[in-house]
């Protein structure tokens, strides 16, 4: 939903988080035109040496899909973008407020998982500046799971608003980010949209497990059977207590392979999942690691995203044989 002014959103929560994994080097299976160039900022000159549209996205996961869709017509940049960086955790810094300040269109992810967001908009109102939050757009309250951009019908939503929120920011440009908004759904995407359907066909079904919410959204996409309990997957993903039945019951799977691939998030890495992780390797399940932001930084979101569908792929494949 997107909406004009500044927003206001619920305060951080506290959350406590485990040991950060240090950014991955790009990943052999990696796409052949993975970019060493960042994805989320665009330096363009705008319509005609007009002045662009000043774009800041709190994430680069939506930063690198912000810059794409506005190509020389948009000036995008992103607030989070190490891959070492809990984004949960994250600290604003002055120069973040600065460059919100300035910017014409702002995305946020909401959902409770960039509360210092509204803080900052609400210091520096702007009239006229565009709000896109993705937690209102797609339905999902506080509390709920933030990782949208894991949800491919998310993420076609978001890119939809992206489009709306340029046009009304850039009216005589329409066709321009139309058509960039066709290119990127057709075309940067197609990889992306295939390793879904591909490894929905050929897995569905599978029963896997994961040490956090991060992954909820894509195992419902590609049909996967998530068997770790919901109640262990957001109390890792918020940094509350788990309890000891959860971790039993997560042992158990683990134990009696009753899961073929585990999924588990680097960027939090508590003491439990460490466990389940070395308990995985172990039992000869393979394991899986994804992040929260764009790993390498460089990398575009559906650079990142086929390279981690690629690797899962190929962890379900030496699981089933198939």
């Amino acid at each position: 939903m997107s909406r004009s002014g500044p927003a206001v959103t619920p305060g951080p929560r506290a959350r406590r988080r485990g040991a950060l994994a240090a950014a991955a080097a790009c990943a052999t299976l990696m796409l052949a035109s993975c970019s060493t160039s960042s994805p989320t900022t665009s330096a363009a000159a705008g319509a005609a040496g007009g002045k662009p549209i000043t774009v800041v996205a709190t994430i680069n996961a939506w930063g690198s899909i912000a810059a794409q869709l506005g190509g020389s017509r948009v000036r995008a940049m992103s607030l989070i973008t190490n891959p070492a960086t809990d984004p949960h955790a994250y600290e604003p810094t002055p120069t973040d407020a600065r460059v919100v300040a300035d910017a014409d269109v702002f995305i946020e992810n909401g959902i409770g998982y960039d509360p210092w967001a509204a803080k900052m908009l609400a210091a520096n109102p702007v009239g006229g500046r565009t709000v896109l939050d993705v937690g209102a757009l797609v339905g999902i309250a506080d509390g709920g799971n933030p990782h949208r951009w894991y949800s491919p019908t998310d993420v076609r939503a978001v890119v939809d608003q992206i489009t709306a929120d340029y046009v009304k920011a850039d009216p005589g440009d329409k066709g321009y980010f139309e058509q960039r908004k066709s290119a990127f759904l057709t075309t940067d995407l197609a990889t992306y949209n295939d390793l879904i359907s591909q490894i929905r066909a050929r897995y569905a079904g599978v029963k896997v497990g994961a040490s956090e919410s991060i992954f909820s959204p894509m195992a419902q996409a590609l049909g996967l059977d998530l068997l770790t309990p919901a109640s262990f997957l957001k109390a890792i993903s918020q940094g509350t207590d788990v309890s000891a039945a959860d971790k039993a019951t997560i042992d158990q799977q683990i134990s009696g392979k009753q899961i073929k691939v585990y999924v588990f998030n680097s960027q939090n890495s508590t003491p439990d999942v460490a466990a389940q992780v070395a308990a995985a390797k172990a039992a000869a399940i393979p394991v899986v690691a994804v992040t929260e932001t764009l790993s390498p930084a460089g990398a575009t979101f559906q650079q990142w995203q086929s390279t981690q569908l690629q690797q899962l792929a190929a962890a379900l494949h030496e699981a089933t044989g198939r």
